[in-house]
């Protein structure tokens, strides 16, 4: 389809319907929408989560911890998730006070195992380490695609759904205006 044909809804034809009208501008806002609003939100959102990952880079600190209690081993262990279990461990806070609390580490570790943990700025544990800069930027590129998708998606269904609505408009003109003509051509077609 070349763009000259692609644009006859908008030039004045004595074949042009105003359902040709009303769907030429919904195409139109459809699309705008679709481009604009879908690159607004992904980027937003890109934005947004890469200031949270990059938040969590600042206040997440990895630490030394010992192990409290053997780590159940694999199967053993209640949901384990990718190897990892949770168990208790002991550390020390950034005021120097000593803490313990239970965090996921690797199945069938020993008691006393030394073990990296993730703490915030508070010495409290965080679930996991912070994603670096790289994988930070590949999950923000990915929940950006996906708002946009999700700002997208209902527009272009909506247009879809309304051109199927100006084609069954269209149609049953159609099918009255056949209906005056056709008995005057003389004889039943079909």
């Amino acid at each position: 389809m070349n763009a000259k044909s692609g644009l006859w809804r908008w030039r004045s034809s004595p074949l042009r319907r105003r359902e040709d009208v009303v769907e030429a501008w919904l195409v139109l806002a459809v699309w705008i929408v679709v481009v604009v609003g879908g690159a607004v939100a992904g980027v937003v959102t890109a934005r947004a989560a890469g200031d949270v990952f990059a938040a969590q880079r600042a206040h997440r600190h990895p630490v030394r911890a010992v192990l409290l209690a053997d780590a159940p081993y694999g199967a053993t262990a209640a949901w384990p998730a990718g190897g990892l279990v949770r168990a208790p461990v002991r550390w020390t806070a950034p005021d120097g006070t000593p803490r313990t609390g239970d965090t996921l580490v690797d199945s069938g570790l020993k008691a006393g195992a030394g073990v990296v943990v993730w703490e915030d700025d508070q010495g409290g544990l965080t679930p996991s380490r912070p994603a670096n800069p790289t994988e930070g930027a590949i999950e923000a590129a990915l929940f950006g695609t996906a708002a946009a998708l999700a700002v997208a998606a209902p527009v272009y269904g909506a247009g879809a759904l309304g051109r199927a609505w100006l084609d069954r408009r269209r149609m049953a003109r159609w099918d009255r205006e056949w209906n005056l003509v056709e008995p005057r051509w003389g004889h039943r077609t079909g």
